[in-house]
């Protein structure tokens, strides 16, 4: 549903922007590639079944316009479990890995890929015009963007973690 007006993103604490994507190299040896492309779904789907895990929410997949390349936008709670969850959880992601390695790394018909970034507390900031929730604001809290969080240095540096300051009209 469509939130008109402006929004942002409101979470207390720092947080992990995970990308992982993967790349078809061969188009043609789909036994390769196809497992992998449908690995991401299912795990996404548990994670947001069992929110102790850590994951706060995803956005994606998208794909580049040739179709070749996938690529999904994650939001954590910490590394910490993103790193349980990739190395300790055997339900889904473990079992996903040794797969891959089995099937399709040696072939080379694919190709995997991530990055992880670890966001402090108050070293981030989102807008949002006439948007569904999105983004970090999908996984954590959409709030209406008023008084200090009018600009983006309001937004920056804590002013969600504190509501006195909310209202305090626009900052500098």
């Amino acid at each position: 549903m469509v939130q008109i007006g402006r929004f942002t993103a409101r979470h207390d604490g720092p947080m992990v922007v995970f990308l992982i994507g993967m790349r078809v190299n061969n188009w043609l040896r789909w036994r390769e590639w196809l497992p992998v492309a449908s690995a991401m779904g299912p795990m996404q789907d548990y994670l947001r079944r069992y929110p102790e895990s850590g994951f706060l929410g995803a956005n994606g997949p998208f794909f580049s316009p040739n179709f070749r390349e996938i690529v999904t936008v994650q939001y954590w709670r910490s590394t910490e479990d993103l790193e349980r969850f990739a190395r300790q959880d055997p339900r889904l992601h473990p079992e996903a890995w040794r797969r891959f390695f089995r099937q399709s790394f040696k072939g080379g018909a694919v190709g995997i890929w991530h990055e992880t970034y670890r966001v402090e507390a108050g070293a981030f900031e989102s807008v949002y015009g006439n948007m569904p929730p999105y983004g970090l604001a999908r996984a954590t809290e959409a709030v209406p963007v008023r008084g200090r969080l009018e600009s983006m240095r309001g937004r920056l540096g804590g002013a969600l973690g504190d509501s006195s300051r909310e209202s305090a009209g626009p900052g500098p």
